[in-house]
């Protein structure tokens, strides 16, 4: 039996989740329709400039995400402490990014006539901005800013109504580091597995081929979520990028032969500290939505986050034992 979106998402358990959302019957998201001739690729910009865009708003941030032809990858970083810091201005202002508000919140955002509010209309304010500030942290209502947005601007384009997705979004908890490192992995290396892309930083819109271009100027992706280095402290993804780009790398070699490979040492480091051996994460990369339900992560992992639920089988648990090992 499907269990409510409540139930699947929990901050106490995890901040990182992996969404996957994809296209109902033959709508195509992006691609070339074989059966039409039509091309939908100038939607993958849409995709992407609305990831990025929402990122800036919610307190939420993009871990790796991969556009493809009838679905979308992304893995997302829940900050639900940056939200409960903001102001009530830096909340609205947030919200107005995306949405209309009220006159009230538009007033109260306008410098001149913010003095002219009443105590009871600044009350109400409090109010919506309570409101907000809890929606700019909540996992449904970033997807639901993403999908909403592209379905409305696929039917106009295609001069039809209905439905455009299968459904709301499918969404996994990564509940450890070895969970969310190789389900980012899966998640950039999606075009290279599907035939798209032949390397990492020729897979358009994807959240590698970002990474990459930065680090060739010796930087990192504003707007995604940034790997450790020495100034980031526990704001940062739990390994240094040139780890997680080598990874990527060897990995990919590895699916393109369509057989384990023999991959250098020195990749071996991070895998080795993650207690996964390579073959075990060759499998978890190439189809990891298929090893884990809605929890993923290692046995111990599973079994602390269901400990409160009262569960005495838990969904994955001999994948995450047989893959993620002791």
């Amino acid at each position: 039996m499907p269990k409510a979106r409540s139930q699947l998402i929990s901050l106490q358990d995890t901040p990182f989740y992996h969404c996957v959302s994809r296209c109902v019957r033959r709508s195509y998201l992006c691609g070339v329709d074989a059966y039409t001739g039509i091309s939908y690729e100038h939607r993958r910009d849409w995709v992407e400039n609305r990831l990025l865009e929402l990122s800036q708003a919610f307190a939420i941030e993009i871990c790796a995400f991969a556009v493809m032809t009838n679905h979308t990858h992304v893995v997302l970083h829940v900050d639900e402490q940056k939200a409960k810091a903001w102001s009530t201005l830096e909340v609205l202002t947030r919200w107005h990014r995306l949405f209309a508000g009220t006159d009230l919140t538009r007033r109260y955002c306008d410098d001149e006539l913010r003095n002219t509010l009443t105590s009871a209309e600044l009350s109400q304010v409090d109010n919506k901005a309570s409101l907000y500030r809890n929606r700019l942290a909540d996992l449904s209502w970033f997807m639901r800013s993403l999908n909403e947005y592209i379905a409305r601007e696929a039917n106009k384009e295609d001069e039809c109504t209905g439905r455009f997705w299968e459904g709301r979004f499918k969404s996994q908890a990564l509940l450890d580091e070895q969970a969310l490192l190789s389900c980012m992995a899966y998640v950039d290396l999606n075009p290279i597995r599907a035939g798209m892309a032949k390397t990492p930083e020729k897979s358009d819109f994807t959240s590698i081929q970002m990474r990459i271009r930065a680090a060739l100027k010796g930087k990192q992706p504003e707007r995604l979520k940034p790997f450790s280095s020495n100034d980031l402290g526990t704001h940062s993804l739990p390994c240094h990028l040139n780890d997680y780009l080598e990874l990527v790398e060897f990995t990919g070699l590895a699916l393109k032969e369509g057989k384990v490979g023999a991959i250098p040492a020195c990749s071996g480091t991070l895998l080795q500290r993650l207690n996964i051996d390579l073959s075990s994460w060759i499998e978890l990369t190439e189809g990891f939505e298929d090893q884990f339900c809605h929890l993923a992560g290692r046995l111990h992992s599973l079994q602390h986050c269901r400990q409160t639920d009262g569960l005495h089988r838990i969904r994955g648990s001999g994948n995450a034992r047989r893959l993620f090992g002791a």
